[in-house]
């Protein structure tokens, strides 16, 4: 394949995981000022559930993947997915320094405990989505490639039979389930623009995939939403 293989680029992706992991830590803590806030902990819990779930169930069934997301971008991604992408990240970045700035500063009204709740809970949910994606799609890269050096192929089962691109969907819930987790109405800002970026990415790839990939327009004929059922 074009990018890293074998257990050297398993090892690398736990590297990355466990370093975002941390770096999540010290962004909350920095920003806030607090070393006991509590959802912001809850949120870093999340990360770390998530990271070891992905690792248990991915490890032995699909380490190419793994190999495959440890490389962030690759000389076949798409030129415009090399400008999304930073755009996104800074995006997912800007939410957890305005919600410490916020929790600081105290910039906002207080959050109701019971919607911090449902943060939480749309937070794992959401990533519940995207390993149950991960795990039935066997070409889920970082960026937006076709995988011809590894065979790739349409992927429709699990999530992907209700939507094309469980991956976004996760991606852009957990975007507004972290601010409303963290309790800050002004990290809603930066979650939206998160959540316009991943449309547009969903639209391009889907753009992409039609034209590129055998079958994939058959699929999406059978498969009507991209993003939530129902709607979009």
């Amino acid at each position: 394949m074009t990018g890293t293989t074998g257990t050297g680029s398993v090892a690398k992706w736990v590297r990355r995981e466990l370093s975002g992991t941390v770096m999540a830590g010290v962004i909350l803590v920095a920003t806030s000022g607090r070393w006991d806030w509590v959802m912001g902990w809850a949120l870093v819990g999340i990360y770390a559930v998530a990271f070891a779930a992905q690792a248990i169930i991915l490890i032995p069934r699909s380490p190419e993947l793994l190999a495959e997301r440890s490389v962030r971008m690759d000389k076949d991604s798409k030129p415009w997915d090399r400008i999304l992408l930073p755009f996104y990240g800074l995006a997912s970045l800007a939410v957890l320094v305005i919600a410490g700035l916020d929790i600081r500063f105290g910039w906002g009204a207080l959050m109701p405990f019971w919607l911090q709740g449902a943060g939480f809970a749309l937070a794992l949910c959401g990533h519940g989505l995207v390993i149950w994606a991960m795990a039935a799609n066997a070409f889920f890269a970082f960026s937006v490639r076709l995988q011809r050096e590894r065979g790739q192929v349409v992927a429709t089962g699990g999530p992907y039979r209700a939507i094309r691109h469980p991956g976004y969907a996760e991606a852009a819930l957990f975007a507004v389930a972290t601010a409303l987790l963290l309790g800050s109405l002004w990290s809603l800002i930066p979650a939206a623009v998160a959540v316009l970026l991943l449309v547009v990415r969903t639209s391009l790839e889907d753009r992409t995939l039609k034209a590129e990939l055998e079958g994939y327009i058959h699929y999406s004929s059978r498969t009507r939403f991209r993003l939530v059922p129902g709607i979009w």
